[in-house]
């Protein structure tokens, strides 16, 4: 028999369910912007930035739209120019990426070399924060993060203040101890799931964020494995103000709320496996497919089971393709591409080219099976989770840290937008409108309900 509290809360979502009804007719009528998406799926304008710039399409003079190759701007700097002169110059680069998405110039070489030194400086935490890290319980890293995020606050001196420096400390403190906490957060999780030594490692003077990182993580690393992750961490540092996690950001910040609460707020956000998360349910496909697949060189066999999963017949049975689409880009998605250049060499010096090789073809095939399905009423191309999830297995980092690096890169974009937000002249909160549909009630006292 159901008990009382059992029986009540299924009561509740009972009702909860009649009462989310709606006529999807209504949201065309009511020109209601589902998502803050128009009609031909691009995202509504809430906002400037100076920041970051997505461009995946051109629109043409009759409203409608042009796939493009996809480009990423950080404060007017394309991408792709940024990473082909920090690899052609063998050296890494998230810290310059910081320094332009914080400051909106390049450094010169003496201002990076004092803004590594500011990173390094910060990079320990507080004896009371590792404690309390170490006493945690879960096995989320990104719950793990938020809570920490949010202790830190209880560190600062000036925690509330909004003015331009204190936002700017705060920023660079948080930039500095993201990798901290992860890596302390998968060595205590570790420990304890799996009995190994608990291994605290303090990060090294010399060293940049993700060398730091795998140091503090597993001490033993190669050169190509650091720069392919510092590649991934500028790829992620930002991407506009409308993706879902810097609007969190922006619209808590909006508030005037503090930098920890604003930043928790984000980290919430981009767990969520519609967004940041999308790279661990991308991976698990991918394994997938190379179980099922006998032949990873035939492609009718490939084929033959993507229309299967389209048709949820197979796998999860959702109908989908992970790592297949983009809300923005459209014929490419360039941190893809350039992702894909460095994981070439990767699985090279792993010995796991075939592996590689599987996965550019499963991206071909994927994307006109699509075409083949459900025709190309939209322009796909394979998107970053595509390949970062098979990046990271490459680097050696564990699946329960695939989320909170991608954390560890956006931090740096949050900070970015926050302090735009809050600097803003004629700043206003952001508060966007819902149409309330439901019908007026008479209120009925309780004895004649």
């Amino acid at each position: 028999m159901m008990e009382k509290k059992e029986y009540i809360i299924y009561k509740l979502s009972d009702d909860m369910k009649n009462c989310i009804k709606f006529d999807r007719n209504l949201f065309k009528q009511l020109d209601v912007k589902r998502g803050l998406r128009n009609e031909d799926g691009t995202g509504v304008l809430v906002g400037l930035t100076n920041v970051g710039n997505v461009v995946g399409y051109e629109r043409n003079a009759d409203g409608s739209l042009t796939p493009i190759e996809g480009k990423l701007y950080y404060r007017g700097y394309e991408i792709a120019d940024l990473v082909h002169a920090i690899l052609a110059e063998k050296r890494f680069g998230f810290e310059e990426i910081a320094f332009l998405l914080l400051s909106g110039r390049l450094p010169d070489r003496e201002e990076l070399q004092s803004f590594r030194s500011l990173i390094t400086d910060n990079m320990p935490l507080d004896p009371k924060t590792i404690l309390n890290i170490i006493e945690l319980e879960g096995t989320n890293i990104m719950n793990i993060l938020a809570r920490s995020v949010l202790e830190l606050y209880t560190f600062d001196h000036t925690p509330d203040d909004t003015s331009r420096d204190n936002l700017m400390r705060q920023s660079v403190e948080l930039i500095s101890k993201f990798p901290t906490i992860i890596a302390y957060a998968y060595n205590m999780l570790r420990h304890k799931t799996l009995g190994r030594s608990l291994h605290i490692r303090h990060s090294q003077e010399n060293l940049s964020i993700a060398e730091n990182f795998l140091y503090m993580l597993k001490r033993n690393y190669t050169e190509l494995e650091a720069r392919t992750l510092d590649l991934l961490l500028i790829l992620h540092a930002e991407h506009g103000g409308g993706n879902n996690s810097t609007f969190t950001v922006r619209v808590t910040s909006s508030t005037g709320t503090d930098t920890y609460s604003s930043i928790a707020a984000g980290i919430g956000s981009l767990k969520g496996p519609l967004h940041g998360g999308a790279n661990i349910k991308c991976d698990d496909m991918v394994h997938h497919l190379k179980d099922i697949i006998a032949d990873w060189e035939n492609e009718d066999e490939i084929r033959t089971y993507l229309r299967r999963m389209l048709a949820g017949e197979v796998y999860d049975k959702r109908g989908l393709i992970y790592g297949i689409g983009h809300a923005v880009y459209t014929l490419s998605d360039p941190r893809a591409v350039l992702l894909k250049e460095l994981a070439r060499d990767l699985a090279r010096e792993k010995r796991r080219d075939r592996e590689f090789e599987f996965m550019e073809r499963l991206e071909r095939c994927a994307i006109e099976t699509v075409y083949e399905v459900k025709g190309r009423k939209k322009t796909l191309c394979a998107n970053v989770d595509f390949y970062s999830g098979f990046v990271y297995e490459l680097i050696g980092l564990p699946r329960e840290i695939y989320t909170p690096l991608f954390a560890m890169a956006r931090i740096v974009g949050w900070c970015a937008h926050r302090n735009e937000e809050l600097n803003f002249e004629g700043k206003r909160i952001i508060r966007p409108a819902y149409r309330s549909v439901s019908e007026e009630c008479p209120y009925v006292p309780i004895d004649q309900r």
